[in-house]
C-alpha cells in the first residue's frame, strides 16, 4: 500500500507542480485541500485520516487533531513559523516536525523595504488622490539616515537589516536572543530605548506573546510607522488602532493578523496597508520552500531516493 500525503497550504504547487511532481515520482497518494483556503481545527482531522504525512502551512495542529490521526508520522512546515504545531504531542507521538527557515527570508525582507517605502514616501495616498484627480503633494520621509528597530534578529531580520543598510539606515536591534555578532554598524538596544528612538519599528520576532502593548505603542516616536511581517499576536490590535486614529503613528503595515481571513477595524483605516499574509509569496520563494517541505517529509518518511 501507498504512502498517504495530505496537502495543508491551499496555495500549494499553484505556481509551479514540481513539488507535486516529487511526491507522484515518490509513489505516494496524494491528499489536496478539499476547500482552497486554510483549513479548521475541524477539517484538519478529517483531512488527516488514514494519513502518513502532512504538508503543513498554518492550520492548527494540537494535540487533539495529531491524535485523531494515529497513522501519522511526519509534519512538513512550508515556512518558518511552527507555533501552530504541538511540538510536545508530536513528541508523544512520534511525530517528526520539519520547517523550511531559509528561503523565506529573502521574499519577505523584499516586501517588508516595499511597504516601508511605500509608507514612508506616501504612495499609497498620493495615488489614491491622484485616481481622483487631485493634484496634492505630501511630504514624506526617506530612508538615508532613519532609525529602524528590528524586533528580532534571525534570517528575516538580518536579510531586512542587509538591505536597510543600503539606503544608509541606521539599524537598532532588540532580540534578547540572539547570540551573534552585529558586524556591519547595527546598534543593541534594550527594547524601551528601541521605541523611543526609532522612526520605523519592524517585527520579526517568533511566538504569540504581546510585545508591543499600549504602553509601548505610547512610548513609539510621535509619526513612526510600525511593520510587521510575523505574527499579529506581537501587538496589541486595539492600541494599533487608536494611535493610528490619533495620528501617533503615521502608518502600519499588517501582513500577518490576529484571525485570519482578517475583517477588522484596521480595514476602515486609510493609514494602514494590508497584506493577506503574502510575505513569501513570490515563485521563487513558493517553489523553494514547497520543494523543501516535500523533501523533508520524504525523508521522515523514510523515503529514499533509491526507492522513488
Amino acid at each position: 500500500m501507498n504512502l498517504r500525503v495530505a496537502i495543508g497550504p491551499s496555495s500549494f504547487a499553484q505556481e509551479d507542480t514540481t513539488p507535486l511532481d516529487r511526491l507522484k515520482e515518490a509513489r505516494v497518494d496524494i491528499v489536496p485541500n478539499p476547500f482552497g483556503r486554510r483549513l479548521t481545527e475541524e477539517e484538519i482531522i478529517e483531512h488527516l485520516k488514514g494519513v502518513d504525512g502532512l504538508i503543513a502551512g498554518l492550520e492548527p495542529l494540537n494535540r487533539k487533531v495529531i491524535e485523531s490521526d494515529p497513522q501519522l508520522k511526519a509534519i512538513a512546515r512550508v515556512g518558518i513559523g511552527v507555533t501552530n504545531v504541538d511540538f510536545e504531542a508530536a513528541s508523544d507521538h512520534s511525530v517528526i516536525v520539519s520547517n523550511t527557515p531559509d528561503p523565506p527570508a529573502v521574499a519577505v525582507a523584499e516586501l517588508t523595504l516595499a511597504t516601508l517605502l511605500s509608507l514612508a514616501r506616501r504612495l499609497i495616498s498620493t495615488n489614491r488622490s491622484l485616481h481622483h484627480k487631485e493634484w496634492k503633494k505630501q511630504i514624506g520621509i526617506g530612508l538615508m539616515g532613519a532609525k529602524v528597530l528590528l524586533v528580532g534578529y534571525g534570517r528575516i531580520g538580518q536579510r531586512v537589516a542587509e538591505l536597510l543598510r543600503a539606503f544608509g539606515s541606521e539599524v537598532l536591534v532588540y532580540d534578547p536572543f540572539f547570540e551573534g555578532q552585529l558586524s556591519h554598524g547595527e546598534k543593541s538596544v534594550s527594547l524601551a530605548e528601541g521605541l523611543q528612538a526609532a522612526d520605523v519599528v519592524s517585527l520579526h520576532a517568533s511566538g504569540t506573546e504581546c510585545i508591543l502593548g499600549a504602553k509601548e505603542i505610547q512610548t513609539m516616536k510621535e509619526g513612526a510607522i510600525l511593520l510587521n511581517s510575523a505574527r499579529g499576536e506581537l501587538v496589541n490590535e486595539s492600541a494599533v488602532i487608536k494611535a493610528l486614529e490619533s495620528g501617533h503613528l503615521s502608518g502600519v503595515w499588517f501582513d500577518a493578523f490576529w484571525e485570519e481571513p482578517y475583517s477588522g477595524r484596521l480595514c476602515d483605516l486609510d493609514n494602514a496597508l494590508l497584506t493577506p499574509h503574502v510575505g513569501t509569496y513570490t515563485r521563487q520563494c513558493r517553489l523553494e520552500m514547497e520543494s523543501e517541505a516535500v523533501d523533508n517529509l520524504l525523508r521522515d518518511l523514510g523515503v529514499t531516493r533509491e526507492h522513488r
